[in-house]
């Protein structure tokens, strides 16, 4: 998985919060006594030199990518975005082992207005957040500017990536992000069929 930043900390923060909004595939993996790994790696770049270092790896496991899209996916599959946008080599690549967050983390984290007014607390203004329901036209740039908006004057201060974002995905309703993310439904599809291939 892309985030974290650069330190060892922090990537260990994401990784427990995206634990926790990954609690049901968690639970599923544990109920058929399946073992699965979260690693967060930082920037995309080195989330994708770690994914295809871990495909070459015969342990018998599957590697799932999951980056930020950083734009609009106007092509048919994930590895098609990656192809174009990054120049990634995905050729051979079973698609179902390719996921964004489009455009970004940030679009996950705005479905849930409930959980940020929590978080932040008073002058948290949620009608600075994007109202459509499908979150994954919302331009990256929009997201940004809503989280700073909605966020800017409350006592933690303007949302930040690496400072609130682990915080924040051990909170939000993943049901929430589902529906208004269908990226982000893909991605728990895939990973709940992984748990129990049969």
């Amino acid at each position: 998985m892309e985030g974290g930043g650069r330190s060892r900390d922090s990537k260990s923060a994401l990784r427990l919060g995206m634990d926790t909004f990954l609690t049901e595939i968690k639970d599923a993996f544990r109920a058929r006594q399946r073992h699965r790994k979260l690693v967060c790696c930082g920037p995309r770049n080195d989330a994708f030199r770690a994914f295809q270092y871990a495909c070459t790896q015969r342990d018998g496991g599957v590697v799932v990518l999951l980056v930020d899209a950083e734009g609009p996916v106007t092509v048919p599959s994930p590895g098609d975005h990656l192809r174009a946008r990054d120049g990634w080599d995905v050729d051979g690549t079973d698609a179902g082992f390719l996921h964004l967050m489009v455009q970004t983390i940030g679009a996950w984290i705005v479905a849930d207005s409930a959980a940020l007014n929590a978080y932040y607390g008073q002058r948290f203004r949620g009608s600075a957040l994007p109202n459509r329901n499908n979150l994954e036209e919302e331009p990256k740039v929009g997201i940004e500017r809503a989280l700073f908006e909605a966020t800017r004057r409350t006592m933690k201060g303007a949302y930040h990536k690496i400072r609130h974002a682990s915080d924040l995905l051990g909170r939000i309703d993943p049901a929430l992000v589902r529906r208004r993310c269908s990226h982000c439904n893909r991605l728990f599809e895939t990973l709940l069929r992984l748990a129990d291939p049969e």
